[in-house]
């Protein structure tokens, strides 16, 4: 049988967060997967971003395309009709 159950470590043993249905000293094999508590924030990615210190010129996102693909980007981009 497999089931998946959350538990806490409080220091010396593991607390299921949920009732387990096996008899006493039932052998079982642990396999330990940290998860993200509710505490923990995840970064978001304009954090990421930031903590990268990335430089770049102030107009970029105006300009992206112009500094991606250089002047002739803007001039394929005409509308032509």
């Amino acid at each position: 049988m497999v089931k998946t159950v959350e538990a806490i470590f409080d220091g010396k043993a593991f607390l299921p967060t949920e009732p387990i249905t096996l008899k006493p000293n039932t052998r079982v094999k642990v396999t330990i997967e940290t998860l993200q508590s509710d505490n923990d924030e995840a970064a978001s990615f304009l954090q990421t971003a930031r903590s990268l210190h990335l430089e770049g010129p102030p107009d970029w996102s105006a300009n992206l395309e112009e500094y991606l693909y250089g002047d002739k980007a803007s001039n394929d981009n005409r509308d032509l009709s």
